[in-house]
């Protein structure tokens, strides 16, 4: 069963995209940075052992409460987001990082976490703010967060190949897209 997650508002989520896969059977889901769709209660209703790491103790708190509501079970782990040292090697099944990981300072850390904690062939999902969206006369392109190459190089850099890149938002009022989602599978074991 494919889990209900949330990339982005007003954007298309996960029953359109189907990025994540099916999680049910237990599979470890990865809420990479507790997103304010709180993903992580999805991964659980759908069958998934989810996990929520987030560096905020008030978000964490939150999320165990809403998860408590929901009943479902959901793993915290108060952490830095490259510091997914309480998570097996090799374990998990999707991770995903829903509008959470753009200001990070050393992606090639965060990176080689996640990757360390994907099963082979597995994907981790990122959506952003669309870097096209920042672009001003007076602040071009690149000069207001990562373009889209240099998550592309980050990413081949940390042994992951991308294979859907998704710009989304456009529309009759919107004519530059509001987000970007990449999902990148882990290569290599």
């Amino acid at each position: 069963m494919a889990a209900n997650i949330i990339y982005g508002a007003g954007i298309a989520d996960e029953t359109e995209l189907k990025l994540c896969g099916d999680v049910s059977g237990a599979k470890r889901a990865v809420e990479l940075g507790i997103s304010e769709w709180f993903n992580s209660i999805e991964f659980a209703k759908a069958g998934g052992r989810a996990i929520a790491v987030d560096p905020d103790a008030d978000v964490v708190a939150e999320m165990r409460r809403r998860a408590d509501a929901a009943e479902v079970t959901v793993q915290c782990l108060q952490a830095d987001l490259a510091d997914l040292g309480d998570i097996a090697s090799t374990s998990c099944d999707v991770v995903v990082a829903a509008q959470s990981i753009l200001d990070v300072d050393d992606l090639g850390r965060l990176l080689r976490q996640v990757h360390r904690v994907l099963k082979p062939s597995t994907p981790f999902v990122i959506s952003m703010p669309h870097p096209f969206l920042a672009v001003e006369p007076t602040r071009p392109y690149g000069t207001a967060g990562r373009t889209i190459g240099q998550w592309f190089t980050a990413l081949e850099r940390s042994n992951f190949r991308v294979d859907h890149v998704k710009e989304l938002g456009v529309g009759p009022t919107q004519p530059i897209p509001t987000t970007l989602v990449l999902r990148a599978q882990k290569e290599g074991s």
